[in-house]
């Protein structure tokens, strides 16, 4: 019987585990498609030296090591949902997570992060200095 109760727990745990990282995460295709359709904020927090190898067009540049003098950049509450992408996913979920305890609202990461969208073959422009 406690052996059924601490499965039960263990269970539910790893199911709210996963539902919580699947609302904060959006897959890269559905990134694409949003932000080129204009329906959301695609913001890159990789650093400027990253961004020198390409963007996506469009996107708001704020280097991860400036969020802290930049964050007013990023809508509290933004009507279009903001989406953070850097390389791989890393710094955009911890800091997604940071914007969260902080009150921030309608705001994703996105799974996979630049170095897959490379791999996708989608375009990156060169940032204006």
């Amino acid at each position: 019987m406690i052996r059924k109760i601490l499965l039960s727990i263990a269970i539910l745990t790893i199911n709210a585990c996963t539902s919580a990282d699947d609302i904060d995460k959006i897959s890269l295709e559905q990134a694409h498609t949003e932000h080129e359709a204009g329906r959301v904020i695609l913001i890159d927090i990789r650093e400027t030296m990253e961004h020198r190898t390409g963007v996506a067009p469009g996107a708001v540049l704020l280097p991860m090591s400036e969020l802290p003098q930049k964050q007013m950049l990023i809508p509290k509450n933004p009507d279009k949902p903001v989406l953070l992408i850097c390389n791989t996913q890393n710094r955009s979920k911890a800091t997604l997570a940071k914007l969260k305890q902080q009150g921030y609202q309608n705001i994703r990461y996105v799974e996979g992060g630049v170095s897959q969208w490379v791999n996708k073959g989608w375009s990156l422009t060169r940032p204006q200095p």
